[in-house]
């Protein structure tokens, strides 16, 4: 796989910062030594102790216990005057003074000077090797830091594939492609993030679909009464029958109340795809729900059956919404069915059901799967003698959608359709 410039810019990023780091820490141990006598040579205790020992003796035995001290020790100790001092040039080192103790040192070597209390005679050790940090220390961290580089490199991979393939699929988006899909994140940092795209991708998607099919359907729905209107205008203008003159009028008063029903149902539809409204959901008995329902349509002459499987078990939803809903699928079961109505409550899961069965004619099969988008009607004439504007159903959608569920449609066994509304019975908030 290709690996892109994020990748590298990202995970250079991060190699550069332990680098600096670790170099960091070297400068600051180096420098913790140059403040700290002790940190050279250890043995700041000793010459002090050599010196208050030769000051015991004679100056004249001085050079032997020094000589005898550095034989002993394995150290280069040696005794010189301050003037023998003053001669060496030091102009090269760094030089840190501490009471009668000074250090000369360079990058490879230091040297230390010890002024026996008052006196012009120097104690020397050294030249001796500049401490450095103990090497297995060294070598352990370097083990760790390329350890370190390639369980970055294992883990920034994926975010890096995952965050070109989003930038990629948003540009494709961008360029009208609204088809496109981030592909599936290898990442579980990058998987909300590419969840919300395909989430919001997906919103646009429908919303433009939805704006072109509203622009063309609105046309058509608006030229055909608009069309019939003038006609019947122009008849009656050229007529003075009383009977033909009225019977324009009465076909002009139906275009004018069609284009209000239309508009009516259209902003309904608007309104309820721009903004999602406040729902109330408590705990609400479907049995209720249903039969208030049902008795609201008992001057048609229907054989309704409500059928409850799901016993007293109370579903969280909001009533008003559920309602409108159900109403849809009775009133579409009424015009469409055969006089025999069957509404089964049901629980399948963790999810309650409303299927609501008449025993008409069915729905084609080529037809279901855009039956609940916005003005979509099995005829495709869109003759009103065979519905509404097809917008109940899309209503439908989009309330099942804001409970967490579906509506859908399947065929019935008594040869009809059945329309279902699912949702879970215990509210999700999203």
């Amino acid at each position: 796989m290709k690996l892109g410039r994020s990748f590298f810019s990202l995970y250079f990023l991060i190699i550069s910062i332990f680098i600096i780091f670790s170099w960091m820490l070297d400068e600051v141990w180096s420098s913790y030594l140059e403040q700290d006598i002790e940190s050279y040579t250890g043995y700041k205790s000793m010459l002090l102790a050599l010196s208050n020992y030769v000051e015991k003796h004679p100056q004249d035995e001085w050079q032997e216990i020094i000589a005898g001290a550095a034989e002993q020790w394995q150290l280069p100790l040696k005794l010189m005057s301050q003037q023998q001092v003053n001669e060496i040039s030091h102009h090269k080192h760094d030089v840190i003074s501490e009471n009668n103790t000074h250090i000369y040192y360079d990058d490879d070597a230091v040297e230390i000077h010890h002024v026996i209390n008052n006196t012009a005679t120097v104690i020397v050790l050294g030249p001796a090797k500049m401490p450095t940090r103990p090497r297995m220390e060294a070598l352990i961290r370097v083990i760790l830091l390329a350890t370190l580089a390639c369980l970055l490199f294992f883990w920034l991979r994926p975010l890096s594939r995952d965050l070109d393939q989003l930038r990629k699929t948003a540009i494709e988006f961008g360029q009208e492609s609204f088809d496109v899909v981030a592909p599936q994140a290898r990442s579980t940092m990058t998987e909300p993030m590419v969840t919300a795209f395909n989430t919001m991708a997906s919103r646009i998607k429908r919303l433009i679909d939805a704006h072109k099919e509203l622009s063309t359907a609105v046309a058509h729905e608006l030229r055909t009464p608009l069309a019939r209107s003038k006609f019947a205008l122009q008849m009656l203008a050229c007529t003075d029958d009383k009977v033909k003159q009225e019977k324009y009028r009465t076909a002009i008063s139906k275009d004018i109340c069609e284009l209000e029903q239309l508009i009516s149902e259209m902003l309904i539809y608007a309104s309820f795809d721009n903004e999602k409204p406040t729902l109330n959901f408590f705990e609400e008995s479907l049995v209720e729900i249903v039969e208030k329902q049902v008795s609201n349509y008992q001057q048609f002459e229907q054989k309704f059956t409500v059928t409850n499987l799901m016993g007293n078990t109370k579903v969280e939803a909001d009533r008003h919404f559920i309602s409108r809903a159900l109403n849809n699928y009775i009133s579409n079961a009424i015009k469409y069915g055969n006089g025999e109505i069957d509404i089964t409550i049901m629980q399948e899961q963790d999810h309650c059901q409303i299927r609501v069965t008449d025993n008409g004619g069915g729905v084609n099969d080529d037809f279901k799967c855009t039956i609940f988008d916005a003005f979509s009607r099995g005829d495709t004439s869109r003759n009103r003698e065979t519905g509404g504007f097809g917008l109940g159903l899309a209503i439908v959608c989009r309330i099942m959608e804001w409970h967490g569920g579906s509506a859908s449609v399947i065929d019935s066994e008594q040869g009809g359709a059945s329309f279902i509304l699912s949702w879970p019975i215990k509210h999700v908030a999203s």
